[in-house]
């Protein structure tokens, strides 16, 4: 199974869903060409990837640039695909916050939970 395509963010460390979703449903992309992009909460980012495999299995370290709201910002970070399709990675921001995130195929999205029903307050967790 290939890292490479499009990956929805599931979970986070420092954000609950809502707040992943504000703009649009969180997701991280990987393209064959060694780019990507990422998007969640105000902050959107292009990706710069090298192929880079963690513990045996196949992996991404990246830098990125984007905006996090109307803010320039930048940071690195790295994915590792999961014996289950699923994807684990940490991103990080350049001076700032940095999180783990979890990740599925896009067309594998599961249900939405409890901890993520609308009313939830938006923010850290």
């Amino acid at each position: 199974m290939s890292i490479t395509g499009r990956w929805r963010i599931t979970e986070m460390e420092m954000w609950d869903q809502d707040a992943i979703d504000l703009v649009q449903p969180g997701f991280i992309e990987f393209g064959g060409d060694g780019l990507g992009q990422f998007g969640f909460i105000a902050v959107n980012g292009e990706l710069d990837c090298r192929d880079a495999a963690r513990g045996g299995r196949p992996g991404v370290e990246f830098s990125w640039e984007g905006n996090d709201d109307t803010s320039p910002a930048s940071g690195r970070g790295w994915a590792v695909l999961n014996p289950d399709g699923s994807l684990d990675g940490h991103i990080y921001f350049h001076l700032g916050d940095d999180s783990s995130f979890h990740a599925a195929p896009f067309d594998a999205e599961p249900p939405r939970t409890a901890n993520s029903a609308p009313g939830r307050a938006l923010g850290r967790k």
